[in-house]
């Protein structure tokens, strides 16, 4: 079987820890839920003794770690419409509509937005994320709408991902919350991490997560006060951000039954949320770009019905 092995010596700091995450510490670049994977199937020991889930490591401990080489997976082009706002020579900007994800995962390995950029740029795309996200320096979720940034070749994806990395890119969102906001803006400033029991979920984790900062402003407020509309700046990109911080100041996103109430007061097909605006500098000519969009038809319909009330 081809692959690669890996000899991981557990620290001090490590000592009591489950080898799971005393791996996910030392190998940052494999996920804690691939780990446990590897787990699962014989492919991690400790002291050349198989380990298990729940093996605890002691300072001195030899862990093998063995790597199976990725099978080869085909992404194939399709023809799906794209609601293109920007393109050159490398890069493009897309209006995502609602309902479509963005690269392929198991049970979704065609209908994406990868699937698409594929067909339209003939296979012109960056590398750098492998051939699941060729192309992809971000993203946003199935149901969320609104612009991204698709990268034509290595250098552009470089750019825009060390713009990421560094918080000068500009990044607007707008989007309905739950409730009356009384201040007119805010700021959230709360790490976030994956849920400790359900894995599909993102959660403000204090002592394990990553730094995400939100800020927010009031756009405008209704009679009924069953939500506000809202504009959200990012300095940070997390999974989920968005939803989960404002979840954690108990203003989730209308039609968001994740990280909302089950129940909802309007028929929405996923959170009300959009990414309206971006900004950046470009990759090749250095100048800074930034693009607006339109809310989507469902967006307008609803403030409309909220005005109305």
């Amino acid at each position: 079987m081809n692959g690669t092995h890996y000899t991981i010596n557990i620290t001090e700091e490590q000592a009591g820890s489950r080898v799971d995450k005393a791996l996910s510490d030392q190998m940052p670049d494999l996920s804690r839920s691939y780990l446990q994977k590897l787990i699962r199937d014989g492919n991690v020991s400790v002291n050349h003794l198989p380990a298990k889930a729940n093996t605890r490591v002691a300072p001195g401990d030899t862990v093998s770690v063995f790597v199976p080489a990725p099978e080869e997976i085909r992404i194939e082009p399709e023809p799906i419409p794209l609601r293109i706002v920007y393109e050159d020579d490398d890069l493009l900007i897309i209006n995502k509509e609602k309902g479509m994800v963005v690269h392929p995962a198991p049970g979704h390995m065609s209908g994406t937005l990868v699937n698409a950029v594929l067909y339209h740029c003939r296979g012109n795309l960056s590398g750098i994320n492998g051939i699941l996200r060729p192309g992809i320096v971000h993203r946003i979720d199935r149901d969320t709408t609104g612009l991204l940034v698709v990268c034509k070749n290595d250098t552009a994806h470089r750019s825009i991902a060390d713009q990421l990395k560094t918080h000068s890119i500009t990044r607007a969102y707008h989007a309905l919350a739950f409730y009356n906001i009384t201040e007119d803006s805010g700021t959230i400033d709360a790490p976030i991490g994956r849920h400790p029991t359900d894995r599909k979920r993102m959660c403000v984790d204090r002592r394990n997560g990553k730094e995400a900062v939100t800020h927010y402003r009031v756009l405008e407020r209704f009679r009924d006060r069953v939500c506000t509309y809202i504009e959200c700046r990012l300095e940070t990109g997390r999974t989920h951000q968005i939803r989960v911080h404002m979840a954690s100041i108990q203003h989730p996103l209308l039609g968001d039954t994740v990280y909302g109430p089950s129940r909802q007061p309007f028929a929405l097909d996923g959170q009300c949320l959009h990414a309206k605006t971006i900004g950046f500098l470009h990759p090749r000519s250095g100048q800074y770009m930034e693009f607006d969009s339109e809310l989507p038809d469902y967006f307008q319909s609803l403030l409309s019905r909220l005005r109305e009330s």
